[in-house]
């Protein structure tokens, strides 16, 4: 398989402009003192996104998609994000093997 080099360069400029803004994100926030209210807002950022890149695909879809969400938006509140999405994915698992 043959790569496009408009395509390679164009695939290598997204990486770097990826990798720009999140370097860019820490350098910014090590010159940043939050107080404890602003760090509580940082901190629900995570699952904000999230629920609003699952959201629309998981109530689109099936019942088992959206309890599935439900669970995760609900875990997303006590537990970290790595932690949430895979209780998500197994809740969803489940549910459609159990033919929901």
């Amino acid at each position: 398989m043959m790569l496009d080099p408009q395509t390679f360069l164009a695939i290598l400029a997204m990486a770097v402009a990826t990798a720009a803004t999140r370097i860019g994100g820490l350098v910014l926030f090590s010159f940043l003192t939050l107080d404890r209210r602003q760090k509580r807002a940082m901190e629900a950022i995570p699952p904000a996104v999230l629920m609003a890149v699952v959201a629309p695909t998981a109530l689109a879809t099936g019942p088992a998609e959206t309890i599935a969400a439900a669970v995760t938006a609900l875990a997303a509140l006590r537990l970290p994000l790595l932690a949430a999405t895979a209780l998500g994915v197994a809740t969803v698992a489940v549910l459609r093997a159990m033919g929901l």
